[in-house]
């Protein structure tokens, strides 16, 4: 829940204190004898009992209670809710570096992200537009923004493992392609303040940086200006290692995940950050993504609720006025 006019909430204090003030005034009323010529009205406006000097506070606090209730609605309270998000743009940005052949997850990190990024694009709403940035030692468009299912489907199949990684310029490449998006379609895919579908980056890596020229977070700094949210998933397992081959020796490499650097990633530009050290696990974060990136949340306000409860309150305050405080006949 949030508030657009939270200041008003600042009143509540006051009630407290209104409620104090009241029970002392009542307690200075009971140290004076009141003097009546006639016993039968003075015992007609007495309590009778404890349980009757009770009831008594009865409404004074509901009368609290409506001015809280009104007070919060004045605030203005607003509800969040799910719902189904019709329009946006998705990059897909796809580790191809030559430590994607370790197959610490199976078949092979490579052939475990292509299955589970097929399976995402499937579960997208029919009006998402999706590109795909495969990067290693460079980064390269591997299929332009499309809503073309199969397409993304075929630039799946001509991944290949080889070279190093460059997190930074696959983001760079990323924001590029969404900017070159844009000027081509003549809107802006960014939300900011206008009615236009939102972008977002779901990037997978197994690996640190160590090639490229734009540093990971100064990508990422770009993508937080341009209000684009990186979801990073982190592939493989801390022991993952591949065999490379160099004049006929072969050495084991050991390949371990970056998760910190893509944990800062997307803690900067508001995204998600998720681990895979399965393929089965890997399948469940896409599918989880799939779900997050097609719901938006909105926030309906709610002060219509608030001010009718406060006249609910107010109505029986006043029915338990004229039914538990003393009256003259």
């Amino acid at each position: 829940m949030r508030f657009d006019w939270p200041l008003a909430l600042v009143a509540l204090a006051l009630i407290p204190l209104g409620l104090a003030a009241y029970v002392l005034v009542e307690r200075r009323r009971a140290r004076y004898a009141i003097r009546f010529t006639n016993l039968d009205v003075l015992a007609s406006i007495l309590p009778s009992g404890g349980t009757a000097q009770k009831r008594r506070f009865i409404p004074p606090l509901l009368f609290a209670l409506a001015v809280a209730v009104a007070l919060v609605g004045i605030a203005r309270p607003a509800v969040a809710r799910s719902i189904p998000r019709e329009q946006a743009t998705v990059i897909l940005v796809i580790d191809t570096s030559g430590s994607m052949v370790a197959n610490d997850v199976e078949p092979s990190r490579l052939a475990a992200a292509q299955d589970a990024v097929r399976r995402f694009v499937g579960k997208l709403p029919g009006r998402f537009r999706v590109g795909m940035v495969a990067f290693s030692s460079q980064a390269r468009v591997a299929m332009p923004i499309t809503d073309d299912r199969d397409l993304a489907s075929q630039g799946l199949e001509h991944l290949t493992a080889f070279g190093g990684t460059a997190i930074g310029d696959a983001i760079g490449r990323s924001l590029d392609l969404l900017q070159e998006s844009a000027r081509t379609s003549g809107v802006d895919v960014l939300p900011a303040g206008a009615k236009v579908p939102p972008a977002a980056i779901v990037l997978l890596s197994d690996g640190a940086q160590n090639r490229g020229r734009l540093q990971p977070i100064q990508a990422a700094l770009r993508a937080k200006k341009l209000k684009v949210p990186i979801y990073t998933v982190a592939l493989g397992t801390p022991t993952g290692s591949i065999k490379i081959s160099d004049g006929g020796f072969t050495q084991t490499v050991s390949v371990p995940p970056d998760p910190r650097t893509l944990r800062q990633i997307a803690l900067e530009t508001g995204g998600q950050f998720y681990a895979a050290a399965s393929s089965a696990k890997l399948n469940a974060v896409y599918s989880t993504l799939a779900s997050r990136l097609s719901r938006r949340r909105e926030y309906r306000e709610t002060t219509y609720m608030f001010l009718g409860g406060a006249a609910l309150l107010l109505l029986g305050a006043g029915a338990a006025s004229f039914a538990f405080l003393p009256r003259l006949p």
